[in-house]
């Protein structure tokens, strides 16, 4: 299993909204601690979804992310990989020891 981690991708989490001038704000993104982490990004599949959602299908995935278990990621978080930018929407740790996780990932298509 450990061989199968061999996406590097990068974890962030959203970091305080600064304003921007105009009377908005601005998002930022802070990397985890670590940041890069290794895993595996699989497309998802149905089969994928109903066993992650515990029988039914909850949210929209375009992907499943197998890896060690790393404590800071949660369904905040945005996944950076291979130019791509996907939102974490699920989280599974395994066997509940925080030894693997799961993750549901959807894609982020920016207009």
């Amino acid at each position: 299993m450990i061989g199968d981690f061999r996406h590097l991708v990068t974890f962030q989490d959203p970091s305080a909204a600064v304003p921007d001038g105009a009377g908005g704000y601005t998002q930022t993104w802070s990397d985890l601690q670590p940041a890069t982490w290794f895993v595996a990004v699989q497309p998802a599949g149905a089969g994928d979804l109903e066993r992650l959602a515990a029988g039914s299908v909850i949210t929209p995935a375009s992907h499943v992310v197998r890896g060690r278990y790393h404590p800071g990621v949660s369904t905040k978080t945005r996944m950076l990989f291979s130019g791509r930018t996907f939102a974490i929407t699920g989280t599974r740790n395994v066997d509940e020891r925080s030894i693997h996780m799961e993750l549901v990932a959807v894609e982020q298509v920016t207009p």
